[in-house]
């Protein structure tokens, strides 16, 4: 194998998951895979032009939210999301989300779910320039980082991620109330 070949290898093994889990977030589950594909060929074809002056991870994430913004500008998916796009499943409905152990019982695992159907129908309606920030904190990435992926200064992305965090919160807190969970 060329050396090439093997970076691409090694990138698509680290990346995938975390861009496929990332996509998800952003535009749901139905269009998930794709874009995922679309983004790791868009990286395929670029790779021998990747100059280092970012991480990886930052370029990478990069092409993924410039890959999502297109699919959300679509008339399509803007039809499609006043549908909702939310999916039952979840790779961690198996694990505790705490502690990774096996799940908890049934009833747990049914509230559990729902509020995850409440967070994330929230999160899908917050205007996309919170939503992209929310959710690339959600993957565990800095402000710097985000600023970096965004190309938009740390004070913006402080701002959009305040602004976003507190919609996102009195929304929960007006409309996901636990009497409503089961």
């Amino acid at each position: 194998m060329r050396d090439d070949e093997l970076e691409f290898q090694t990138i698509h093994e680290t990346f995938r998951p975390k861009i496929h889990r990332y996509l998800t977030r952003l535009v749901g589950a139905h269009d998930a895979e794709d874009l995922t594909q679309e983004v790791f060929v868009k990286v395929s074809r670029a790779l021998d032009t990747f100059r280092g002056e970012s991480q990886p991870s930052t370029w990478i994430y990069r092409i993924a939210t410039n890959v999502a913004i297109d699919k959300m500008r679509t008339a399509s998916f803007q039809q499609e999301a006043q549908k909702s796009w939310l999916d039952d499943s979840d790779e961690t409905e198996d694990r505790d989300i705490w502690t990774g152990e096996e799940t908890p019982s049934l009833e747990q695992q049914l509230m559990r779910k729902e509020m995850r159907k409440c967070f994330e129908r929230f999160v899908e309606n917050l205007p996309p320039n919170y939503r992209t920030v929310v959710v690339l904190s959600l993957e565990q990435l800095t402000n710097n980082e985000i600023a970096e992926i965004l190309d938009v200064s740390i004070d913006t992305v402080k701002i959009r991620l305040h602004r976003g965090r507190t919609r996102l919160l009195q929304e929960l807190k007006a409309r996901c109330k636990p009497e409503d969970w089961l």
